[in-house]
């Protein structure tokens, strides 16, 4: 007998504060047209740890809003796999405090770090223990509170980064006409610094006074880093959709990482994608990392941009460097 992985729940949590373009006119040299023509963000979410608002509550509202589209109980999961670089603690970790949150209690959890591929390849990973037998219903989350690590003095980051996290509850099915049909990862290290935190606790401690020079602060090398991401999103579409023997013709929505409007339009316009067939969201959020495929998914298919059968490819790109793509059978 074959196991499958079904998406069957997707949900997504925000805080309520809302920054725009027009308030870092206020502290930068900027423009909410300059941000507009180079990014085309115009808010993003912030967080206000001083109400309660981090990962951790974040994570709770968008698992919350899965479960209740998926139909299931936090008692029905087997298995949270939270995709961050911002967690509350490093110890206890986001998914063990969302298990204790939604009373899934047999669930076992675990948190990984890919940067903006994180939902991606926690997806991968719990549609490999469901595939196995091991696992029934699985709780895969991506998201971030970036303005936490984000510079406010650089103008080259802070006017791209916003908080969110999006999540979607997987099942065991023996249907292989709703699935997780393939997913890509890739990594290359060599590339680390173009897009990086430097500070890690044994090499820059909390203590040091390298950390207190902003070493906790995202540093990005914006040129570089938009050239990568493009060519590996497609490269990425490419190769899961030649292993898989299809063609773009035959991929019903695309859904790429909410990065930088000017990324997307290139990626769609390399693979010959009209704009109907994807879901774009960047204007509202900013680039809120993990989280942008499964917020994306969640609002497309809420909003009757996809409906079940309908094949999806969905392709990111993110620090570490990361990247990875996927095709879904919703």
């Amino acid at each position: 007998m074959s196991y499958y992985s079904r998406i069957i729940g997707v949900g997504s949590g925000f805080p309520k504060g809302v920054m725009t373009n027009q308030d870092f006119e206020k502290f930068l040299d900027t423009t909410d047209e300059w941000i507009r023509t180079r990014t085309g963000i115009e808010t993003r979410f912030i967080a206000d740890r001083s109400k309660g608002e981090t990962t951790v509550s974040l994570a709770e509202l968008a698992v919350q809003s899965a479960l209740k589209h998926a139909g299931v109980q936090g008692s029905d999961i087997d298995l949270i796999i939270m995709g961050t670089v911002t967690p509350d603690t490093v110890m206890p970790c986001v998914a063990n405090q969302l298990q204790a949150r939604i009373g899934a209690k047999r669930a076992f959890t675990f948190d990984l770090q890919a940067a903006c591929s994180g939902f991606l390849y926690a997806m991968s990973i719990a549609d490999l223990y469901i595939r196995s037998g091991t696992v029934r219903n699985a709780l895969v989350v991506g998201g971030e509170t970036l303005s936490s690590v984000t510079d406010y003095r650089d103008r080259s980051t802070c006017v791209l980064f916003g908080d969110g996290v999006g999540a979607a509850v997987l099942t065991r099915s023996e249907d292989d006409q709703h699935r997780i049909v393939a997913t890509k990862l890739y990594s290359d290290g060599t590339y680390g610094d173009l897009l990086c935190i430097p500070h890690g606790y044994t090499k820059v401690p909390t203590y040091s006074a390298e950390y207190r020079e902003d070493m906790h602060k995202i540093k990005m090398q914006g040129g570089e880093v938009f050239k990568l991401a493009t060519r590996n999103m497609v490269e990425a579409s490419k190769e899961i959709l030649r292993e898989n023997k299809l063609t773009t013709a035959d991929v019903d929505f695309f859904i790429f990482h909410q990065a930088n409007m000017r990324i997307i339009d290139l990626c769609m316009r390399t693979l010959n994608i009209p704009v109907e067939k994807t879901w774009l969201n960047v204007a509202k959020y900013g680039n809120t990392s993990a989280a942008t495929l499964p917020v994306c998914l969640e609002e497309a298919w809420k909003a009757g941009k996809v409906k079940p059968g309908d094949l999806i490819l969905m392709a990111t790109f993110g620090g570490g460097l990361t990247w990875a793509s996927s095709l879904v059978r919703l």
